[in-house]
């Protein structure tokens, strides 16, 4: 598989100096990113996932995504086999442009935008090659039960004083999470993407953020623990469960953490705490796994930083000229010179957050046949 790459001279007609930086700087991705590509294999699955942010409203101003930037996410996007994407816009004109890049062997799942401001118009994608990985043509959002629901807890201040009292409310989600079935190779699992609550670093915004990630990972586990068949395939074997995207941990030893990392639920230690993380990353995106098959094995992880290779702090110069006259945020975070108006800019180019990824063994063949020569055809799992 290849990228639609001959649209660079249909899309960039008028404009060779633009297309010679594009096709400068995917060489630079393709280069630096050959280890990664080689790993594609038909024996494991590449899977990753990526906030792509606020892809392509541009409601907060600072200008559309530049026809390159498609063409470099498209290109990050096709070093894996399925990635969970967040943060995409309700018009998916922007993401079609970058199916179309990837090429006709790419498919997409993608839930619709939660109502609310909470929802902020945003989608969930699972992006995937369909000669990779197929759709077991099962796909839902998770809606909580009553009594299961996430607390929110909210200061009330008393009628005619000063004095607050705290009050809590049942919600679901601010944006639903996206629970999809899929298969690659041997390994069946069922893989839910979610962008959780931030609200506020403190308080009760964050208690509700902990209280969506433990409400999410203990809703899948109570469904894997369930004795109902829908649990099992034909050979009796249990549903495997990965929870993959943005949410919001603060750090390897915060509550946000051990709320993702209860119920069973546990982070590969190829991608854990700040194993794959340069001085300064966040923790937000995160991968983890409750997976029943004694065959599951993660093999190697990363990060795919992608600032080395594109929009470069060496870049400046060249798109100085693209850049707003002043930074569209005022206030406490306002960019106040060019190079930091560029920093910025840069993040609704490609992202604030770095693709984070997991290589996983697919292939069970020895072990089909190692249990069906040493049991017969007595056991099939």
């Amino acid at each position: 598989m290849t990228n639609m790459y001959a649209s660079i001279r249909r899309n960039f007609y008028n404009d060779e100096a633009g297309a010679k930086h594009c096709a400068e700087r995917l060489l630079a991705i393709r280069a630096r990113q050959a280890q990664l590509r080689e790993r594609k294999r038909d024996s494991s699955l590449l899977l990753a996932t990526w906030n792509i942010r606020d892809f392509d409203s541009n409601k907060f101003g600072y200008g559309p995504r530049r026809e390159e930037s498609l063409y470099y996410i498209a290109e990050m996007i096709s070093c894996f086999d399925l990635v969970a994407v967040q943060e995409v816009n309700r018009d998916l004109t922007a993401w079609q442009k970058v199916m179309a890049i990837l090429g006709r062997e790419w498919d997409f799942i993608a839930t619709d935008t939660t109502e609310g401001s909470g929802g902020n118009d945003e989608r969930m994608v699972f992006v995937y090659n369909t000669e990779k990985v197929w759709f077991r043509k099962i796909a839902g959002e998770i809606v909580l039960p009553k009594g299961q629901q996430v607390v929110a807890p909210k200061k009330v201040e008393k009628t005619g004083g000063d004095e607050q009292t705290e009050e809590s409310e049942q919600l679901q989600f601010a944006r639903s999470p996206l629970l999809v079935a899929f298969q690659s190779g041997w390994f069946r699992f069922s893989l839910c993407t979610a962008h959780l609550y931030y609200g506020a670093a403190s308080g009760p915004a964050l208690e509700r953020r902990i209280d969506e990630i433990g409400k999410m990972v203990k809703f899948l586990a109570d469904r894997q623990n369930s004795e109902s068949k829908q649990e099992q395939d034909r050979h009796g074997a249990v549903e495997n469960y990965i929870v993959l995207g943005d949410f919001n941990v603060v750090s390897p030893k915060h509550r946000t953490m051990e709320a993702l990392k209860s119920n069973g639920f546990v982070v590969p230690p190829q991608i854990d705490g700040d194993v794959v993380r340069k001085a300064g990353d966040h923790f937000y995106d995160q991968i983890a796994v409750r997976v029943k098959d004694p065959r599951f094995k993660v093999i190697t992880g990363g990060m795919l930083h992608m600032y080395e290779d594109v929009f470069r702090d060496e870049d400046f110069d060249y798109y100085r000229q693209f850049l707003p006259a002043k930074d569209p945020e005022e206030g406490e975070f306002e960019a106040k010179t060019p190079e930091k108006i560029y920093a910025k800019w840069r993040t609704w180019q490609m992202s604030d957050h770095h693709p984070l990824w997991i290589e996983i063994a697919t292939d069970f063949s020895d072990s089909y046949l190692q249990n069906i020569a040493d049991n017969g055809l007595v056991r099939l799992g």
